[in-house]
């Protein structure tokens, strides 16, 4: 039987950089995973945004760290991950979301965000051509960015190769192999393996792979659909994120890459729960409309493809990061909402140290907040 420290389920967005994080602590790791290679689940189908502009302090802890990796990497470790450093804007056009957004910044700043309100002259120099009608301002947080989300998980994955990471591919985990209330180690349609710690970043998944050892996971799939256009000349860098619902959505948001290409989504409302992930008549007419609306000189771009990939959702927006009390050795780190991408290099490094009994205070708020016993309630006001 094939023997580690730790083995991760799940070779994502969160497992790959968990993985990496074990691995520069020289701590045994094996990933396995059901895909043929990394970030084939739903890593591939996020559209690459990546901000600390958060409400909560552990979202923007963990997300200002996975900022300074991904910042870093190329200077770092010469993989190109088409790191953009463009920020993010949250352009206003209605009093209440001017006064929720002007709360949010003093949290903000005390977590380190370099982030302010501005008049709508800047917004409309940040994004040439938006609507100026009722334009009230917005604030805008330029330490954020984007990147390539396989390109990045790819640099992951070898680096964490590298370092003696063992990743086993196209095998499915049946089931967690647990003696005495204590996991001893996995099981595979192909294969078995042992290990003490079991990492469950299976995502919408985890659900599934929780019920293997009775355990009720508060995490729920539903289905976000994206699209990409072609490529044009550069004439904006940030995330632009439209905070006010519209028919069928609860907001959306997009931005231009570093190929000129505009890449945009919504969050339905109703959400969509399940995992049906083919894509809609609906979306493109639906979130046409909003884009044209709030930045007309993008009504003639043509749309080269649109996906669809699931969000597991937890009930008040937050990951799940923690020990499992019920049975001994099993870690969860899932439910991250949509947002694995942003918080994954972040929260992969804190598991790694939770793991090392290595964990620092700012750890320790993060561990609190991301608890998968913690009480339930509301929404993060970013979500």
């Amino acid at each position: 039987m094939k023997t580690s420290d730790v083995i991760i389920v799940g070779a994502g967005s969160v497992g790959v950089p968990t993985a990496l994080a074990l691995g520069e602590l020289g701590i045994k790791t094996r990933v396995i995973d059901m895909h043929p290679s990394p970030g084939q689940g739903e890593n591939k189908h996020a559209i690459g945004g990546i901000r600390a502009t958060h409400s909560d302090p552990a979202k923007i802890l963990t997300c200002r760290r996975s900022l300074e990796i991904l910042a870093t990497w190329q200077d770092l470790h010469g993989d190109n991950i088409e790191w953009l450093p463009g920020g993010y804007a949250f352009p206003v056009y209605r009093q209440q979301d001017e006064t929720v957004l002007k709360k949010l910044l003093p949290v903000q700043k005390k977590y380190g965000l370099n982030i302010d309100f501005m008049g709508p002259d800047s917004i409309q120099q940040i994004i040439p051509g938006i609507n100026p009608q009722r334009l009230r301002g917005g604030t805008f947080s330029p330490d954020d960015g984007s990147i390539s989300p396989l390109l990045t998980v790819n640099a992951f994955y070898h680096r964490a190769v590298d370092l003696g990471v063992a990743f086993h591919f196209k095998e499915r985990v049946r089931n967690i192999r647990v003696e005495n209330d204590r996991v001893v180690g996995v099981e595979t349609e192909q294969s078995e393996y042992s290990a003490p710690i079991i990492v469950d970043t299976a995502g919408p998944f985890s659900p599934e792979l929780g019920r293997t050892v009775g355990i009720d996971l508060k995490v729920v799939p539903d289905s976000h659909e994206g699209a990409i256009t072609e490529p044009v000349r550069p004439f904006f860098k940030c995330m632009v994120v439209d905070i006010r619902p519209g028919s069928g959505s609860k907001n959306f948001y997009f931005y231009q890459n570093l190929h000129g290409q505009v890449i945009f989504c919504i969050t339905p409302d109703p959400p969509i729960i399940g995992t049906d992930k083919g894509e809609t008549a609906e979306f493109l007419p639906q979130v046409g409309a909003r884009l044209v609306h709030l930045l007309p000189r993008l009504k003639n771009l043509r749309v080269r493809r649109t996906w669809r990939g699931l969000y597991p959702m937890t009930p008040d927006g937050s990951p799940l990061v923690g020990w499992n009390r019920q049975i001994r050795g099993l870690l969860h780190i899932t439910g991250m909402c949509g947002q694995g991408l942003m918080l994954g290099p972040g929260a992969g490094e804190v598991v790694a140290r939770l793991i090392a009994e290595q964990t620092t205070a700012d750890d320790q708020i993060i561990l609190e907040a991301f608890s998968p016993y913690r009480i339930f309630k509301g929404q993060e006001a970013l979500k």
